[in-house]
């Protein structure tokens, strides 16, 4: 399942990142802290793949 928004791909990488050792889990906040704990691996990259063209900012 994709991100809906430009958001929630850049939360997405931002725990994808974290979980596999490439910055810090202690510099995580918000979104990309829940994301990093509640979810697989798989998950988030498929959340963090592809195109941000088209997606808005941020959904309600």
């Amino acid at each position: 399942m994709p991100a809906r928004s430009k958001a929630q791909q850049k939360a997405a990488g931002a725990a994808l990142s974290a979980r596999r050792g490439e910055m810090p889990k202690s510099k995580l906040k918000g979104a990309s802290k829940e994301m990093a704990e509640s979810m697989t691996e798989k998950q988030l990259e498929d959340f963090a793949r592809g195109s941000t063209k088209g997606k808005p900012d941020h959904v309600d």
